[in-house]
């Protein structure tokens, strides 16, 4: 089935792009609440579950062992920007477990935040695996491994005591099999594996209400919600679509982006959980998307409102300031 167009990209007064997608809705009870187009196909959710990741970090009591700090622990689930600030936690957390940056194995690349990479090369320096927006996921991964008497080396294999950790949290929380032959390797060398929009979702309605999970995982996802919530910039950084839009929502909205469109989020006030998929794998028509699920399901101040309206259906303006067209929800999505 073809899925239906979500997004429309406005220039005048005509369309000039338009991007179909797939979201599915469910709550922490398994019903659905929302579903639009084919969300029984699978998808590779990349980075938009790393705070499911980093749950057995904190089941295992290792963010405990090494007195990890809500900072760290937001960093954790980042896919951060490259700033300063998350290099220096990044390191931070290795020097907790008595490591440093040579035990990272997420490569390395120049910060996604522009500013970041134009500060560095000003400098004449050039990235580390620090700068490599997975580098707080890796740090906690490294954390995990230590802390559980596990060398670290080889972490980002399938096999390795610390992917196996992570791959039994994911299947507990959305109760979907990740199995090796619908798997592939992500951006960073870990495993991802491909599992239908609902089933993240449910794992995510699960994650924001703890029902469903063991007493320990249950504290675990309460305790990084709040981590996110107190410290948003940790999770993308300056401008970015995910710590701007927990800004102004705090606990009330927990949404992580993930490559190629996928974005996830959860409502714990309703007690939603959400995964979305974009068919191009254009960010921009992601961030619509769940900016647009917000304003179509929770409640929010006029301020908030205007906030929220603001990321779903962004003003294009062009290099000389005249206002050029935008971004436009389609009913299909805003109900």
């Amino acid at each position: 089935m073809d899925n239906p167009f979500l997004v429309e990209v406005i220039r005048g007064q005509l369309v000039e792009s338009r991007h179909r997608g797939s979201v599915s809705v469910v709550d922490a009870e398994g019903a659905t609440v929302l579903s639009i187009g084919d969300v029984d196909r699978r998808v590779f959710p990349r980075s938009a579950v790393k705070a499911l990741q980093a749950l057995p970090l904190l089941e295992r009591g290792i963010a405990d062992k090494y007195n990890l700090t809500d900072e760290e622990l937001a960093l954790a689930c980042a896919s951060h920007s490259g700033e300063p600030e998350h290099v220096r936690v990044a390191e931070t957390m290795l020097a907790k477990a008595g490591r440093d940056v040579g035990c990272l194995e997420c490569g390395t690349h120049w910060p996604m935040g522009e500013a970041a990479s134009r500060a560095l090369a000003a400098e004449g320096k050039i990235p580390n695996a620090l700068h490599n927006n997975c580098s707080g996921k890796h740090a906690g991964f490294i954390c995990l491994a230590c802390g559980t008497g596990n060398d670290p080396k080889g972490y980002v294999g399938a096999n390795h005591p610390v992917q196996r950790m992570v791959r039994e949290a994911l299947e507990d929380v959305t109760g979907a099999c990740h199995s090796m032959e619908k798997s592939g390797i992500d951006g960073c060398s870990i495993p991802t594996y491909a599992v239908r929009l609902p089933s993240l979702a449910f794992g995510f309605a699960k994650f924001g209400t703890g029902t469903g999970l063991s007493g320990g995982a249950k504290a675990a996802a309460e305790r990084i919600r709040k981590a996110v919530a107190a410290h948003p910039f940790m999770v993308a950084g300056t401008g970015r679509f995910d710590t701007r839009l927990m800004e102004i929502l705090r606990e009330r909205a927990f949404v992580k982006v993930g490559a190629e469109g996928v974005y996830c989020a959860t409502f714990p006030e309703l007690g939603y959980g959400i995964a979305l998929k974009a068919d191009d794998g254009h960010t921009r028509a992601a961030e619509a998307m769940m900016a647009g699920l917000i304003l179509r399901f929770l409640p929010l101040s006029d301020q908030e409102r205007a906030a929220v309206e603001a990321l779903a259906q962004p003003v294009f303006r062009n290099w000389n300031g005249i206002e050029v067209g935008g971004i436009r929800l389609t009913p299909s999505l805003l109900g």
